[in-house]
């Protein structure tokens, strides 16, 4: 797998590559925002095929990676795992909103961040296996979810989701009510059984309340799980 990694420290750069090419990568180093830009662009060079993930770190010279992200989403659904100091689930909540698929904070171990590229590489063979496919759309209170199309929208606005949060949404909205164990969310939308994934799950669940402006409508049950709740009159 071809692996973009956009890191500014050099000496950081070398030792990672060096681990993840011990690990059957390729990877392309860009050294700010820009490189990272231009890497990303379509190509019909049949030596350079696309990168299946994009590891980047937002402490760049020449632009803020939050904006990176942003820019890279427009060109290209390759997975982005964002590397962060900031463990805060606002920032993390931030960087989703903006397209990215994970995130790793700072510091990190290898065997994590390792774990974390490959359940993220998986997504585009995986996610259309994670949704069952289906004729109509879920219709709950003022949320409609179109499962063949993958679109959201609450009171007939748009909502942009991942494909993670889209998946998880569908998850539980195919049975409201009844209660989703996390290993079970994990399994079928991660498709992983890792237990450091749990985190993953709560700010992808913290995300998607935000984005529908519904934060009661999926429940945490302490110790459990999660549910969605059926809005009153549906």
């Amino acid at each position: 797998m071809r692996l973009l990694l956009v890191e500014d420290d050099d000496h950081v750069a070398a030792a990672l590559s060096a681990v993840l090419a011990r690990h059957g990568f390729e990877v392309v180093h860009a050294r700010n925002g820009e490189e990272a830009l231009r890497a990303v662009l379509p190509t019909t060079e049949p030596a350079k095929p696309p990168f299946g993930v994009v590891l980047l770190d937002l402490g760049l010279p020449d632009q803020d990676g939050y904006q990176v992200c942003g820019k890279i989403r427009k060109l290209t659904s390759t997975p982005v795992i964002m590397v962060t100091a900031r463990s805060d689930v606002r920032s993390r909540i931030h960087g989703l909103n903006l397209g990215a698929d994970d995130y790793v904070v700072k510091p990190y171990d290898t065997g994590e961040l390792l774990a974390r590229i490959h359940a993220v590489s998986r997504r585009t063979t995986s996610d259309d296996a994670a949704v069952p496919a289906a004729d109509d759309a879920l219709r709950l209170g003022p949320v409609t979810i179109e499962l063949p199309t993958r679109r959201v929208s609450v009171d007939g606005t748009a909502v942009q989701l991942t494909r993670k949060e889209f998946d998880l949404l569908a998850l539980l909205a195919q049975r409201p009510g009844v209660v989703f164990r996390r290993e079970q969310i994990i399994s079928e939308v991660w498709r992983t059984s890792w237990e450091g994934t749990g985190r993953t799950l709560e700010v992808h669940v913290a995300s998607l309340r935000s984005k529908l402006r519904m934060p009661a409508l999926i429940e945490t049950v302490r110790g459990v799980g999660y549910r969605l709740v059926t809005p009153a009159g549906v």
